[in-house]
């Protein structure tokens, strides 16, 4: 009948054997080898071949990870259909022995079929080349008809002159390849680990995939799965058990279509906001059954990143809170975990204006009600509110510890401030009491009988009007070689300072004749008389947004308006600085402080005075050629960034940026694509370019050693200056601690650098990367904690004697 008299057992390899792709030497003998031969006989009448592998190297199977599985592949398996053992059929014999793949011949249809359905052989491998001696198509619709073929990869084998033939009859019966016939060993073996390393590992991904269906249909907790349109593409037993539905009443349906979520547009928004970046989102809500009832659930809705660095698919996994232990327990673990976030300050073992003593509330007992009904009932709802209202429901079922901690954070949440700290004095500090306390004051200094005491006399303002500039010259020889190194981290601004006889501007040598008369204007508003604040700061903290500027992920994220935005606003942000802080104009009772009602004082000065200096002067006018629309975004733009450097919504701005741009950014799981769009947000630019100006504002510290010195030295000297004032005139002493006989200038260095630098800078360099200025910062910071511990309060040590 044709069969093959026996199986044969190809050479083990011998170790230091051919290892290497490449044409297979011809099969010795089995019986040379001592190798053992039996008779296989298939019922219906084709016969059989097997071939055993060889062992050594090629033998060895590894495993495959298929996500956090580890699948354990086995030693494929093939079937060679060929109707007589022609060179082809023996080049993916030999190729087999090569590959290591355990091997049968079969020379009938119906052989072929009855041995496959014996050993559910990975790849089928049929002739195709002489349709009138085997009808290849037929045999793979065969193959593919049985249930346990789902997974096997089948390959029809046609001549080469059929190789430009349509494909599409091949995919119609089932095959997953053409192989062009080819008799080359080289040529087999290469199909075959292209097979192996393609579509068979993808197929045995696929298999792996029952056991994860299989612990799905036996889960208790019930899961639903979305694509990314939120079309219902799955949704196990235990779903189908807590909601009344069937499978078939929700499979292919859009989540809108189907009256399962009975949520608040808020509550949703909220969702969406979440899970659409990338991150997990977990709460309870309520939900309505198929037969009307409401139930109350835990939620965790997980977005599943896939091709492309996309969202693909949805997760939620559901649990019914019906007060049970287990539902408890989960609470609790939610809590713990919530308590990891903290951050550790590497530089320093001093208080965290950020933290706030826990104490329990004795009526936290009165409070475990049923609030939930009120997130539903509320037509306007606050972002605060609806965080405020999930928590009051998550103290349903909650153990009383953290139904305590959870009062304790509603406390918290329902203050005014939510991101600014509760700074708590320390008597042995007084710098930092003092520093901190004057730059977050509001201006209105609280006496001991609570009474506002505003004084009678005003600060003398800068120009009532503008000044004109001087007429500019050519940059001059020393000018120019001063700013060679002005892309540098390390550029000396006051060596500019010094050769420009403080015309900071004149160093751009900007060509067009708006852009020079408005650089002009706004360097002769500033106070040169200042000690700090004045047009050499401007300077600086320019030079410093630029050089973020360059960075290679602001340049990923940002905008050209955005980056236009952060230069003019680093240029006006102190124009018409008085040299005395928002706390004195307010106790001083001046004009800027009435015009402003004490809020953002000297912030909105700035802003506004740049503004009515560029545009009520056609020569100065920088926006005058653009579209009104585009001027409104950059206008927007600009009096954001110089309002964020504002001090007394400094953690406000530090927070938020770290909460919603470098946490996320920490999920390892979020794809390149995916934190990229992240970044670029409206929001989260927003959130960038405060935190960028910020930085710039306050870099001193973050210079070389000399820089920081005479920063510090001209910071101090218009605090000492600006307490003489009040002193003189009787005003409440904003930062008593600056009084230039008794202040320790490396106490409140260090005080600065601990409760407004260290952890913005931390932030900012895990955003963009600063090692240089790291560098600095942690160098600095051992300067002045020597010279105080010194007990020194100089800015230098005193001088050896020789």
């Amino acid at each position: 009948m044709g069969c093959a008299p026996s199986i044969h057992a190809a050479d083990s390899q011998e170790p230091g054997g051919e290892d290497a792709p490449g044409p297979a030497a011809p099969p010795s003998s089995p019986a040379a080898h001592g190798h053992k031969t039996a008779a296989l006989v298939l019922p219906g009448s084709a016969g059989l071949a097997e071939s055993e592998p060889r062992g050594g190297a090629k033998g060895t199977i590894a495993d495959v990870q298929f996500g956090p599985m580890r699948i354990h592949q086995d030693q494929l398996q093939v079937l060679l259909v060929f109707t007589k053992e022609d060179s082809q059929c023996n080049g993916f014999r030999k190729a087999c022995e090569k590959a290591g793949f355990k091997c049968m011949i079969a020379k009938e249809p119906r052989a072929a079929l009855d041995c496959f359905l014996d050993k559910l052989h990975d790849i089928v491998i049929i002739d195709h080349r002489i349709p009138r001696q085997m009808n290849a198509e037929a045999l793979c619709r065969s193959i593919k008809a049985s249930k346990f073929s789902e997974n096997t990869v089948i390959v029809g084998v046609v001549r080469r002159v059929d190789r430009d033939l349509s494909v599409m009859s091949f995919i119609s019966a089932g095959f997953t390849r053409r192989f062009t016939e080819n008799p080359s060993i080289t040529a087999c073996y290469n199909e075959l680990l292209q097979l192996e390393f393609g579509e068979v590992r993808s197929q045995l991904k696929l298999r792996a995939c029952n056991s994860v269906f299989t612990a799905l249909e036996k889960s208790q907790e019930a899961v639903e799965i979305t694509s990314e349109s939120h079309i219902i593409q799955y949704v196990n037993p235990a779903f189908e058990r807590t909601m009344g539905y069937q499978s078939g009443e929700l499979i292919g349906k859009e989540l809108g279509e189907v009256p399962i979520n009975e949520k608040k547009a808020d509550l949703l928004d909220t969702i969406n906001s979440c899970i659409r970046i990338g991150k997990e989102w977990q709460g309870v809500y309520y939900s309505k059954k198929k037969n009307g009832d409401n139930v109350q659930q835990n939620v965790k809705i997980i977005p599943v990143v896939g091709q492309g660095g996309k969202i693909r698919h949805y997760v939620s996994i559901i649990r019914v809170c019906n007060g049970n232990s287990e539902t408890e327990k989960t609470h609790e673990r939610v809590a713990s975990d919530s308590q990891t976030d903290s951050q550790t300050n590497r530089r320093k073992s001093s208080v965290d204006i950020r933290c706030v003593s826990s104490r329990t509330n004795e009526a936290s007992t009165q409070r475990r009600h049923s609030s939930l009904a009120r997130i539903h009932s509320m037509n306007i709802e606050a972002p605060i509110t609806k965080v405020i209202n999930i928590i009051s429901a998550a103290q349903e079922s909650t153990p009383m510890p953290v139904t305590e901690a959870l009062d304790r954070v509603l406390e918290i949440l329902r203050t005014t401030e939510l991101y600014s700290p509760q700074f708590r004095a320390r008597d042995d500090d007084p710098h930092a009491t003092a520093l901190v306390g004057g730059l977050l004051s509001d201006g209105l200094r609280k006496l001991p009988k609570s009474e506002y005491v505003l004084g009678t006399k005003t600060v003398q303002q800068g120009p009532s009007s503008p000044v004109a500039p001087t007429s500019l010259q050519e940059v001059p020889s020393r000018i120019a070689q001063a700013v060679e190194d002005e892309a540098l981290w390390d550029f000396d601004i006051f060596e500019l300072e010094a050769v420009t006889y403080n015309r900071i501007c004149e160093y751009l040598n900007c060509s067009e004749t708006t852009l020079r008369a408005w650089l002009e204007v706004i360097e002769a508003n500033y106070h040169s008389d200042n000690p700090y604040h004045n047009s050499t700061h401007a300077a600086d903290v320019l030079q410093a947004t630029a050089y973020f500027l360059s960075r290679e992920r602001i340049k990923e994220v940002l905008e050209p308006v955005d980056e236009v935005a952060a230069l003019i606003a680093a240029t006006i942000h102190d124009v018409d600085h008085p040299g005395r802080t928002n706390a004195f104009l307010c106790n001083s009772g001046s004009k800027l402080a009435i015009l402003y009602n004490d809020i953002a004082v000297l912030e909105s000065h700035h802003a506004a005075l740049a503004f009515q200096l560029t545009v009520g002067n056609d020569k100065y006018n920088i926006f005058k050629n653009m579209e009104r629309s585009q001027y409104r975004v950059l206008r927007q733009g600009i009096v954001d960034m110089v309002l964020a450097t504002e001090m007394t919504k400094h953690f406000e701005h530090v927070n938020r940026f770290v909460t919603s741009v470098t946490k996320p950014l920490e999920n390892e799981e979020l794809e390149t694509e995916a934190s990229s769009a992240l970044l670029r947000t409206p929001e989260n630019r927003t959130l960038i370019k405060r935190m960028m100006i910020k930085c710039a504002d306050v870099s001193n510290p973050c210079r070389a050693l000399e820089l920081c010195i005479e920063w510090a030295a001209r910071i101090s000297e218009e605090y000492f200056s600006q307490t003489d004032e009040e002193k003189q005139r009787n005003l409440p002493v904003v930062m008593p601690a600056f009084d230039r006989s008794t202040c320790s200038i490396p106490k409140a260095q260090l005080s600065f650098m601990d409760y407004f630098i260290t952890e913005m800078f931390d932030a900012w360099d895990a955003f963009i990367g600063l090692p240089e200025l790291m560098q600095h910062l942690d160098n600095n910071f051992k300067y002045w904690k020597g010279l105080d511990d010194m007990k020194l309060r100089s800015l230098r040590p005193p001088p050896e004697n020789p």
